[in-house]
């Protein structure tokens, strides 16, 4: 293994878009880390990338609190000799229901997943990047987090405290050479989404392309904000749905 090779840490790694992007990411030669609950599925992602020349590793965690988050951050150091360039907070939950059908118990669990662990994965990582000068942060969040949506309230309210961390960190590590941006997907088809059946393809025929976006089409937006194609680009939150988002005056098609 190439132990100078850029190291990137994508959580929910093993479908969906982190697994498209983990995908991407190898193809470029980055030793990507991918975080599952799923054993089998994170070890057919590893196989996958390696039989196809790239570096990777999974790491086996929910993600259900800051103690998980810090051992994840831990491991991927370790894995990363030392070292990860890249933070890809993807994985979440997006339970959708009233209000006042809400526990407690789901309040805390769609809370731990998509704001805690997100929020102490940087914390152990952001420093890290700081001292080196270099780093990349992309959050996954959700063009729901803009405007309110009957029954998505629990979701969409955790993903808009992560455009506002968004901003924050860029603000706190920016001077230090460390990007952070967002994406925020519209309708998208991924395994978590299946279920949604033709209720995904009603919301995505609102989008000017008239169709739900695929994971790999959400990838290559989270690829493009993580590399070192827009190196002043920070701060931002990209809505990567099937339509078009400007950068730095030239617009492109996120689908």
């Amino acid at each position: 293994m190439t132990t100078n090779a850029p190291t990137a840490l994508i959580t929910g790694g093993t479908s969906g878009i982190g697994r498209a992007a983990a995908n991407k990411m190898a193809l470029l030669g980055i030793h990507v880390l991918v975080v599952g609950r799923n054993v089998e599925r994170g070890e057919r992602t590893v196989a996958e990338i390696r039989a196809a020349g790239g570096q990777a590793d999974f790491i086996s965690s929910d993600l259900r609190d800051a103690s998980s988050a810090r051992e994840v951050a831990q491991r991927a150091i370790e894995l990363g000799n030392g070292h990860v360039d890249i933070l890809i907070n993807n994985a979440g939950i997006f339970p959708f229901g009233p209000t006042n059908k809400t526990t407690e118990e789901e309040f805390d669990r769609v809370y731990a997943l998509n704001v805690k662990a997100p929020y102490f994965l940087v914390a152990e990582l952001a420093p890290l990047m700081a001292r080196r000068g270099k780093g990349a942060i992309v959050n996954v969040s959700t063009m729901v987090a803009d405007y309110g949506v009957s029954g998505m309230s629990l979701y969409g309210s955790s993903k808009a405290a992560i455009n506002l961390l968004t901003k924050s960190w860029a603000a706190e590590y920016g001077r230090s050479g460390v990007r952070v941006n967002a994406v925020s997907p519209g309708p998208t088809r991924t395994e978590g989404t299946d279920a949604m059946g033709e209720g995904l393809e009603q919301l995505a025929a609102q989008a000017p392309a008239g169709r739900p976006a695929t994971a790999g089409e959400i990838a290559e937006a989270i690829v493009f904000l993580a590399t070192d194609r827009l190196a002043l680009f920070t701060a931002q939150n990209s809505p990567s749905t099937a339509g078009a988002a400007q950068f730095d005056g030239r617009f492109l098609m996120f689908m």
